[in-house]
């Protein structure tokens, strides 16, 4: 596979989708370049990327909509880092210790049309990279029955609290009771989507919920 993968690679050269360069989807300079962020919303979201700078909000779009699958292993590398950072101070200070992994899910349908879900990629290539064994990964605990309309249309908040409640459900519940969850998502702009996943998660008798996305 790594032998056809460079023999495409020949034929269809790779380059960053920011600066042009040939060799990666998103080059290491470019991504140094684009403003991180601080934010830590309601103490318990945490993001990568300012979403409104142009290079990372094409690549999630290439992500989610061209099939560009590589650039997930890439935010990957960089959440796994962040994730390890945080739980240094979390696992002390909150006693957040052996967290489950779970992705936002997508409906059936709107899976089947993508062909994946980008946040289960991410989780996939998390785990991965997790050699020590910190995190677990669950991707049939959270599910979405049912399709809503795309968050991203609705600019209101109201209307994005209103599209996304009720949207969730839980699959073996007994998986999670008493243990500390990480959501991973790719962007986040309200939190609703967020917020709504961990109201189910809490109900289902999970601990504690943080959650890291790529950008907001």
């Amino acid at each position: 596979m790594r032998f056809l993968n460079t023999i495409l690679n020949i034929i269809y050269p790779v380059s960053c989708i920011a600066c042009g360069k040939n060799g990666s989807d998103f080059c290491l300079d470019c991504l140094l370049k684009a403003p991180g962020t601080d934010l830590e919303k309601n103490n318990w979201i945490y993001t990568l990327y300012d979403y409104r700078h142009p290079p990372i909000k094409s690549a999630i779009w290439f992500l989610k909509y061209k099939g560009k699958r590589n650039l997930a292993k890439i935010f990957a590398e960089i959440m796994y880092g962040r994730i390890i950072e945080e739980l240094e101070d979390l696992s002390v200070f909150k006693n957040f210790r052996e967290p489950i992994l779970i992705p936002i899910p997508l409906a059936p349908a709107r899976k089947r049309e993508r062909g994946f879900n980008q946040a289960e990629l991410l989780c996939k290539h998390i785990i991965k990279l997790d050699l020590a064994k910190t995190l677990r990964l669950e991707n049939n605990i959270l599910i979405k029955p049912k399709d809503t309309e795309h968050q991203a249309k609705l600019k209101d908040r109201n209307k994005r609290l209103k599209n996304i409640v009720g949207s969730f459900a839980i699959k073996n519940p007994e998986k999670i009771k008493g243990q500390n969850i990480i959501l991973i998502d790719d962007v986040t702009t309200t939190g609703a989507t967020l917020s709504e996943a961990r109201k189910i998660l809490k109900q289902a008798g999970a601990k504690k919920i943080i959650a890291f996305t790529i950008a907001h």
